[in-house]
């Protein structure tokens, strides 16, 4: 990027968030825009897991855009290769590369009060934006715990999204580090390869069969032939997870029945009592993540393989000691711990109109009008924001109906025309969040008795969304101005007169508001606020 390069938008991270507002930006006639990535290539959470056995637990056909179906799936849930390879498709085929900026973290992203625009700072250069998209999702920074002595251990370690391929398990001590969806693919991949297996499960999850098979010739030709049944099964697949909601939120008393299929699933393969004891949650099914495999519960079973039900305490040397005291002796350690989900790291890189960062606007728990949103940073979105994550089906269904939200924000500027900026109204936003919070108080993951990434270090619950697709869907299918207070950038002082030329992605200043708003001033730094009318 050139060094005063500006942007009508700048999206950061090239997952299926990044990538999905870039197409959406071309459908609707954009095309100054740019996408900034850190790493060297798309692809987002898979490009950075490609642990052994890395794959989704969501369908083939519903985890990708209904925007570019794609009738070749070779499996019902694929591997990260192949989702790898669709984003890899996508990008190509709706002509996003000569958007791509590699190689370029985001290291600060500071709106600019006079030249009412967004400095982002890079690791490749500068430039400015009208407006940003932040897709950097929520699984993207890893989080490793600070656990004493860690320092000081001789062998290897590294976190699961950070897999070192260079370094060979075969015939090695390895201790596994946590019980979540990336644990138990790891653990019954690596199993045959290693001499001993340590699995260190602070809380054991409930785990569900995997109905996964190769997709046949004859389906594959089928939906390339007639589209439509590609259609038909994606809503198939759609339809009966918007019927499982229920027993999420409202009801999960229903839950009951999944609970006994899933303790069936592992006494089936789990015969010795004493472990079975310790693979056994004691909390509601779906509290936490329903996890699916069937292989995770025969791998515990084999010879090589320790479970120990006890979070892992300290590190001394080569011996890791959990904190019921067990010990083991190991050559790596790799650490499934998850990621900085209700801290996202980004967060400490925005700062606002305010001059605050947005970490510190979201002290007391991240807050946003309809996942999207946060007041005091105009003209900043996020993708897959606050309360916008899923407990039982697609997050791409989630992204797109954010992606209609910031079509037409971008449509609402264009409509208020000169330098505009939408800024989220404080009051709008907590009555959203307090709207969130209240549905979610009787929801599964409020009431299951278990404590999950799912919630802050308040105990609120800022990551589910608690309703269907459907009315997320409705929520965010258009902008409502009456919950933005719309910003105009200061004119030019008379004494000096300004001698530029507007441009195209810059509208003149002097343009007047239209008649459908009042001015009034503010007192933030000389700015201007038109209130929407009601």
């Amino acid at each position: 990027m050139t060094e005063h390069e500006h942007v009508r938008v700048a999206v950061i991270g090239s997952g299926f968030g990044g990538l999905g507002a870039a197409v959406r930006l071309r459908r609707e006639g954009i095309t100054d825009f740019v996408v900034l990535e850190r790493a060297g290539s798309v692809g987002g959470t898979w490009r950075d897991n490609s642990y052994p056995g890395c794959a989704c637990d969501v369908p083939s056909h519903l985890y990708s855009f209904s925007f570019a179906p794609h009738p070749d799936w070779p499996r019902t849930f694929s591997g990260q290769e192949h989702i790898r390879a669709y984003l890899e498709h996508v990008t190509d085929v709706f002509g996003l590369r000569p958007h791509l900026r590699f190689d370029s973290e985001v290291k600060m992203m500071t709106w600019d009060q006079e030249k009412f625009r967004w400095g982002i700072e890079t690791s490749r250069g500068f430039l400015t934006a009208d407006v940003v998209v932040s897709a950097t999702g929520p699984l993207s920074d890893p989080r490793i715990p600070g656990i004493p002595g860690i320092d000081s251990f001789p062998g290897k370690v590294f976190h699961s999204a950070r897999w070192d391929h260079d370094y060979d398990l075969r015939g090695k001590r390895v201790a596994m580090i946590g019980t979540g969806a990336s644990a138990i693919q790891i653990v019954p991949a690596i199993q045959p390869d290693v001499s001993r297996l340590t699995l260190f499960q602070r809380t054991p999850p409930w785990v569900m069969p995997r109905v996964d098979r190769a997709i046949t010739g004859a389906e594959r030709w089928l939906h390339k032939q007639l589209p439509f049944t590609t259609q038909a099964r994606r809503g198939l697949l759609w339809g009966i997870r918007e019927l499982q909601v229920q027993a999420f939120t409202k009801r999960p008393g229903e839950l009951g029945l999944v609970e006994r299929l899933a303790g069936r699933n592992m006494t089936r393969a789990v015969q010795d009592p004493a472990l079975r004891a310790k693979l056994t949650p004691d909390y509601r099914i779906g509290c936490k993540r329903i996890l699916l495999s069937n292989t995770y519960y025969p791998a515990l079973t084999r010879s090589n393989v320790d479970v120990v039900a006890s979070g892992l305490a300290k590190i001394d040397g080569s011996t890791l000691v959990a904190a019921d005291g067990s010990t083991a002796e190991v050559d790596a350690i790799i650490f499934g711990t998850g990621f900085h989900v209700t801290d996202m790291p980004i967060a400490d890189r925005v700062v606002g109109a305010e001059g605050r960062t947005l970490a510190e606007a979201w002290r007391g728990g991240m807050k946003s009008l309809r996942g999207a949103t946060a007041a005091g940073f105009p003209n900043w979105m996020t993708i897959i924001g606050p309360n916008t994550g899923l407990g039982n089906s697609s997050m791409i269904l989630m992204i797109e109906s954010q992606l209609n939200y910031m079509a037409d924000y971008l449509r609402q500027l264009d409509v208020l025309g000169g330098r505009a900026a939408l800024d989220a109204r404080p009051d709008a936003v907590e009555g959203w969040n307090d709207r969130v919070q209240e549905r979610m108080l009787r929801t599964v993951w409020n009431t299951g008795g278990c404590t999950s990434w799912y919630l802050d270090a308040n105990g609120r619950n800022t990551t589910i969304w608690p309703g269907t697709t459907t009315e997320f869907r409705s929520a965010t299918r258009r902008v409502d101005l009456g919950e933005y207070e719309v910003l105009r950038a200061p004119k030019p002082s008379t004494a000096e007169p300004s001698t530029a030329e507007p441009s195209a992605t810059e509208p003149s200043a002097t343009e007047p508001p239209t008649p459908e708003s009042r001015t009034k001033n503010s007192g933030a730094k000389g700015t201007k606020k038109v209130e929407a009318g009601a």
